[in-house]
């Protein structure tokens, strides 16, 4: 068990490869050199307790009582009090020595702290890998939202686009991306969108578009080719066939019912599903 005051872990000489070797490989080590004797380095560590307290999923605070560890404080070769190192991976990133306010010690550890929209983004991960694909899609939408400048957003969202059957959207997405971060990633993603539309050229759906071609007014047919559609990853396009028809008929057949089954199936963030609702709610009601 570490020894701990308030939000602090006391480091000392038994629990620092515990604390600072292995617990800097998962997080931002705050490790603050101070003493009970100096007021400024007291006054200090509640301060950067309270900044700890904002972010505990990324900041770990650490805290040397120079009286009690001297071969600690030689070891970082501390010199003035209250001094502040951060350790990432095993290795200082960053330090200062005196006193900070808690406005100063927030606009330095932001440089060290994950991205708002990185959290997002290994959550989206993380739900790709159990194959849940449209919560993937979600979460790295509203990553991509928040900085849309991110290009891991943009790949990951582009990604999640493709196996959620959102062609359209994963083209315009990758449009977008600039010469310079055209890179192996970039190459693989087209790469995916290319083999995906070939995917979609089936002999059926192709037959199908030709006797619509044939048949513009055919109703029916109109459902069978926006089925196929959306089989073929191209939902934009088969829900545009689908309105044709609730537009002449809101009751036909299934069409109704097809247009809202595909609607619901788009994964929650995707534009198409909301600009969809409001079409099909602006025919229901």
């Amino acid at each position: 068990m570490l020894q701990q005051h308030s939000l602090a872990i006391a480091l000392n000489i038994e629990n620092f490869k515990q604390v600072i070797v292995e617990g800097s490989q998962q997080k931002l080590v705050i490790t603050y050199f101070w003493a009970p004797w100096n007021e400024a380095s007291v006054q200090m560590l509640n301060t950067l307790e309270a900044v700890t307290a904002q972010h505990p999923e990324a900041l770990v605070l650490a805290t040397v009582n120079c009286d009690e560890q001297p071969e600690i404080v030689q070891q970082f070769g501390v010199k003035d009090l209250p001094t502040t190192m951060l350790i990432k991976n095993g290795q200082p990133v960053d330090g200062f020595a005196g006193a900070q306010t808690l406005e100063q010690l927030q606009q330095t550890f932001s440089q060290h702290l994950p991205s708002p929209e990185q959290a997002m983004l290994e959550q989206a991960v993380t739900a790709g890998q159990s194959g849940d694909m449209q919560q993937a899609f979600t979460l790295a939408k509203q990553a991509f939202d928040i900085n849309p400048e991110n290009i891991e957003s943009r790949f990951l969202l582009s990604d999640f686009a493709i196996e959620t059957g959102q062609l359209e959207t994963a083209k315009a997405l990758m449009s977008k991306v600039r010469l310079a971060d055209q890179d192996a990633r970039y190459q693989s993603i087209m790469g995916k969108i290319e083999l995906a539309e070939k995917a979609a050229e089936s002999p059926e759906l192709l037959a199908l578009q030709e006797e619509l071609t044939k048949n513009p007014d055919d109703f029916d047919l109109k459902i069978k080719v926006a089925i196929q559609l959306q089989q073929a990853h191209k939902t934009e396009q088969a829900l545009e066939l689908l309105f044709e028809v609730l537009h002449q008929d809101l009751n036909f057949s299934d069409a109704k019912k097809n247009t809202l089954d595909m609607i619901n199936a788009l994964p929650d963030g995707e534009p198409l599903k909301s600009k969809s609702r409001r079409k099909i709610y602006s025919l229901l009601y």
